[in-house]
This record gives C-alpha cells, sequence and structure tokens, in this order.
C-alpha cells in the first residue's frame, strides 16, 4: 500500500540558515529534521569537512533524512533534550523549528488536527509513550484542566475538563479528532473569528503529551554547553508559551545585572549575545499561511569567562 507524501513549507528557511552563519568546515545541530529543509540548506553550505546532527522523534522523519544518504549527516532517533549528549564545545550551530511539521498536522493518522477525523493521539513519536486518549482515559478533572489553562491559555479549561471527565464516566470518552473537537465545542461558545473553539485545547494537549516545554528547556540549556565561542543559537517558535520561554532564556543568559551592594565591581561575563528577533515577511505568509505565528530569535555564543582572565 503506497504512503502519501504530505508537503511541507519551511518556515524562515532562508533567513534562520543565514542567522546561523554558517561555516564550511564546521558542525551544526538541527534539533527537529522534519522533512529537511533547514537541513538541506544547511548541508549546501558546509564542506566535505562539515557535518550536520540531526535529531528528531518522528520515525517518518527519520526516514526522510536517511533518504537523503549524506555522509555528512548524522541522524538521531531522539528528542532534542538529547542535545546534551553532545560534547561540550562541539559545534557552531544549533537550530530549533519548534512546533509540528504540516505532515503530522496533515496526516489524520497522527491525530494532531480537528480539520480530517483521526485517532486521538498527538505523539511525535508514535512507536513509545501514552497517546492523548489513552492519558484522557485515567486522568483527573484537575488536571486535565490544569493540562488546558496552562498550556493552551483558555479560559474555558474546567468546563472542558470536566465535559471530557463526564462523557468518560458514561463510557462515550471520543477516540477521534473530530469528536473531541465536537465535545470541546459545545464548551465554548465564544472564539476570535477565524478559530477553531479546540485549537487552545488541542494545543495544550500536543505540547502535554510530548513534554515540548520541559524539552525546549532542557535543549536551550544544553545549548550554552555544545556551543563554541562564536557559535549561533537559532530558535524559531509558533506559540506564545515557547516564545516567552526563548526571549526568558535569552535574556537571562545575555542581559548584564549590577550589583548594587557593589556599584563598582565588573559585572559578571555572560554568555550570549542577544542578535535580534524575526518574524516571516507578508509574502510569506501569503505563500504559506502557517507561518503567520512563528518569531524566530537569535543569539551568539561568547567566549568563555576564564578566557577573559
Amino acid at each position: 500500500m503506497a504512503t502519501t507524501e504530505w508537503a511541507h513549507t519551511t518556515v524562515l528557511l532562508k533567513e534562520a540558515v543565514e542567522a546561523l552563519d554558517v561555516q564550511a568546515e564546521a558542525t551544526y545541530v538541527d534539533t527537529t529534521f522534519g522533512r529537511g529543509g533547514h537541513a538541506k540548506r544547511i548541508l549546501a553550505q558546509l564542506s566535505a569537512q562539515g557535518k550536520l546532527i540531526a535529531f528528531d522523534k518522528d520515525p517518518q522523519a527519520i526516514q526522510t533524512a536517511q533518504a537523503l544518504n549524506d555522509p555528512r549527516l548524522e541522524i538521531r532517533h531522539q528528542g532534542f533534550a538529547a542535545l546534551n549528549q553532545l560534547a561540550p564545545n562541539s559545534v557552531m550551530g544549533v537550530l530549533m523549528d519548534l512546533g509540528v511539521s504540516s505532515p503530522q498536522i496533515d496526516n489524520p493518522e497522527r491525530g494532531f488536527s480537528f480539520r480530517n477525523d483521526g485517532p486521538l493521539d498527538m505523539r511525535m513519536d508514535s512507536s513509545r509513550g501514552q497517546s492523548v486518549h489513552e492519558w484522557l482515559l485515567e486522568a483527573k478533572t484537575e488536571q486535565i484542566a490544569q493540562v488546558i489553562r496552562d498550556l493552551g491559555e483558555e479560559r474555558f479549561a474546567n468546563g472542558i475538563a470536566k465535559a471530557i471527565t463526564a462523557r468518560r464516566d458514561a463510557g462515550q470518552l471520543p477516540d477521534t479528532t473530530l469528536g473531541m473537537a465536537a465535545l470541546v465545542a459545545d464548551v465554548v461558545k465564544t472564539r476570535e473569528p477565524g478559530q477553531n473553539p479546540a485549537t487552545r485545547t488541542f494545543q495544550a494537549f500536543r505540547i502535554f503529551i510530548n513534554g515540548e516545554l520541559e524539552e525546549l528547556q532542557q535543549a536551550l540549556d544544553a545549548s550554552l554547553q555544545v556551543l563554541q565561542p562564536g557559535g549561533r543559537l537559532v530558535v524559531i517558535s509558533f506559540h506564545s508559551l515557547e516564545d516567552r520561554m526563548v526571549k526568558q532564556f535569552i535574556a537571562q543568559h545575555s542581559r548584564e545585572v549590577y550589583d548594587r551592594r557593589a556599584p563598582f565591581a565588573a559585572a559578571p561575563v555572560l554568555p550570549l549575545r542577544a542578535l535580534g528577533r524575526q518574524r516571516p515577511s507578508d509574502e510569506e505568509i501569503k505563500a504559506n499561511p502557517r507561518s503567520r505565528s512563528a518569531i524566530m530569535r537569535v543569539a551568539q555564543r561568547l567566549p568563555y569567562e576564564k578566557e577573559f582572565a
């Protein structure tokens, strides 16, 4: 049986790779290979001595990466929290393109979207871990509400959680995406124009079931260890929770903080320099509406403190 090739348009393709400032013989990391848009552009700028290490949880993404058959590409079937397994001071650039790829969204079997009916799954790696439906079969009302409220920023979280557990207790918990979207829509009576009532709830379930925010924090912390001086950190996020984490991380490690108790003491040497942020152009958003929420933030690794001595 033939498999469908789901199309994917890489967001901020040119801009992200330019922000990495690729050096031909250096080593780079693509923490979310996806369908290889950024990776292929990075490889095109590397010499035979250059190297790209690619991470991804999605087995289909791993297959796509393996099909490139490029000796400069090292593929790891892992989430990007595994960035901490790389040697310290070993790479000149780390690219994180967060969120869900179009093939994952568009393929109903993955259970990410309410546009087409499919199993209520949402796992980035469908070969391991709990699906959303399996989690909802055992989660308490308060836990469901907290996930929807904190990770979906949904003001109707309590009502949605109560409706879910009521249907579950009656033996009627939806196990499909359209079934769950309909349940949520019965509770969420108002929503922004053009937005499906289930948008925030589905976002919350996906983030929770994949541990996305915890993994992002681990990967950001690891980037400080693996980046060489002068190396670049480039992060593309697609919702406010991710972007807030990235913004705060860069700020925490790049802003000079003076001790008021010792006003003449030298400020501590911080590891990053913030290089700004960028959004997709109007032309890109018109061509690929899914890019409209993207924000790219860039920082550079500074020399280590001991080098200032």
